[in-house]
């Protein structure tokens, strides 16, 4: 009897369902288990209903039950019921795109592109998948995109690495070449004046010596000229006043030096070269590392918004040496003012002669991004190369193949490049925004207001750094431009 017990009691333990068996807060229940529910395995779409796995097992025994379709367990099943008239929506609606029950297509949904639900999704699906293989795509190109970023930093770091390594050797020979140049000019310097001293104290040594044997001399004609007896006067005299005339000028004229002045302009002469041989080669350089921009300036589109803009920030100053004499330049040359009193410019082979044209102190390559406020007259921003002419009407901006200019006045804006003008359309701001991608070739101009509003673009190909550049073509007192000192935080 014992046996037997302890036997059914295995029965009954292998028969029950373990507590991982039984659906928790979180999991599916079944909705046909009384009191304590099971985890469901299926949710059946048409009836709507979840099944443990005791209970689903009609749907694979009898066979209207087989046509159901089973998905996932699901907590949503009561979203396929229609509201409306407590069905299963298995109808899509193209019309209203949304999923409907059958008796929808008999009232509201009457008359609309109606599809089943499963014969939508089988197109959708199609679609989908057709979406997937374009995202697909573009991940794969754009992994390959940044497979080729990357290498082009690494080549970009190895490059620099080794520029930095050369341009170091190359700099360190140059100041060794200056300072055995200074060197040998100090030495020739020293020299000549080691020369020149030695014939200056030679001279001193010989007059200084002729000087005790003139005070004996003159020491002998004063007691002559107190001898009373005019016999003895007239007969010493002959032999008193007879003395050898001196090897040297009777006056020597002290004046400066003009070697070691003429060696000092040749030395500031050769430091001005030098200056010039490294701007150039500054220009140069600047010019050859934005090469390394061929990718970015291709991949990065051009800014939409002046938050983009601002993110390309140049702040210009005016350059003084470049500024016509009629031109006042004030809060930190950012400002130019046209009055009708000229300036005390030094001369300077940069100046501007003829127009009232000035040039901007910095060079402009990559992407940059700057604002001019304009008043009175007619005023004109501008670009230029920096080996524009300085004098004649070939200066002009504009009015050549190597500046830009878009006129502004009241009355609207015209565009000046090689003598062609090109009227513009837009509204008349005091502000212009100016936007230049030197790699790409784009210059375009932009009236700031409330808005940004583009003017007129330009598509080219630079050949050399650009200049920002102001001029004023009307004389008009008072007339001014100033660059906006910016920052990127700035609101318009």
């Amino acid at each position: 009897m014992a046996e037997k017990e302890v036997k059914l009691d295995q029965e009954k333990m292998q028969t029950s369902p373990a507590d991982d068996c039984y659906a928790g807060p979180e999991d599916v229940a079944c909705d046909v288990c009384t009191g304590r529910k099971m985890k469901a395995v299926k949710s059946c779409l048409f009836c709507p209903a979840s099944y443990c796995r005791d209970h689903l097992q009609p749907h694979y025994d009898a066979p209207p039950l087989k046509k159901h379709k089973l998905v996932n367990p699901s907590k949503n099943l009561q979203e396929n019921i229609c509201s409306r008239h407590d069905e299963v929506m298995k109808i899509f609606c193209r019309t209203d795109q949304q999923c409907i029950c059958y008796l929808c297509t008999m009232d509201e949904h009457k008359g609309h592109e109606t599809f089943p639900a499963a014969a939508e999704r089988a197109e959708k699906q199609k679609e989908l998948q057709v979406r997937r293989q374009q995202i697909q795509q573009r991940i794969q190109d754009q992994e390959k995109d940044v497979k080729l970023l990357q290498q082009e930093v690494e080549a970009i770091n190895v490059s620099a690495d080794k520029a930095v390594e050369d341009s170091e050797e190359i700099f360190s020979e140059m100041i060794y070449l200056i300072q055995k140049r200074s060197s040998d000019v100090k030495q020739q310097i020293r020299s000549q004046q080691e020369t020149e001293v030695s014939r200056v104290k030679e001279l001193q040594e010989e007059l200084e010596q002729e000087i005790p044997e003139l005070k004996r001399k003159d020491a002998e004609l004063e007691q002559l000229s107190h001898t009373e007896d005019h016999n003895q006067f007239l007969l010493n005299y002959p032999s008193l006043s007879a003395h050898s005339e001196s090897t040297h000028s009777s006056s020597i004229n002290v004046r400066p030096l003009r070697y070691f002045e003429d060696m000092t302009a040749a030395v500031s002469e050769l430091r001005e070269k030098l200056q010039d041989i490294l701007r150039d080669a500054g220009i140069d350089i600047s010019l050859k590392v934005t090469e390394v921009d061929v990718l970015l300036s291709d991949i990065k589109p051009e800014p939409k918004t002046r938050a983009g803009f601002l993110n390309y920030l140049q702040n210009i100053t005016l350059d003084p040496n470049t500024a016509h004499r009629y031109l006042l330049l004030s809060r930190g040359n950012r400002k130019i003012q046209f009055i009708e009193q000229q300036q005390s410019y030094p001369d300077h082979s940069d100046r501007f002669i003829d127009y009232n044209q000035v040039l901007s102190r910095e060079s402009l390559t990559g992407r940059c991004y700057w604002e001019v406020e304009w008043r009175g007259g007619r005023v004109n921003v501008a670009v230029s190369y920096r080996n524009i002419s300085r004098a004649g009407v070939e200066c002009v901006f504009g009015i050549n193949a190597k500046s830009w200019s878009l006129s502004c006045d009241t009355n609207g804006y015209i565009f000046y490049h090689n003598s062609i003008q090109t009227p513009i359309l837009g509204p008349v701001s005091s502000r212009i925004g100016v936007y230049l991608d030197h790699r790409a070739g784009i210059l375009s101009f932009y009236s700031v207001s409330e808005t940004m509003t583009l003017l007129h673009t330009v598509q080219t190909s630079f050949t050399q750094p650009l200049y920002a550049g102001i001029r004023f073509r009307s004389f008009f007192e008072g007339a001014s431009a100033e660059f906006i000192k910016l920052s990127q935080s700035e609101e318009i």
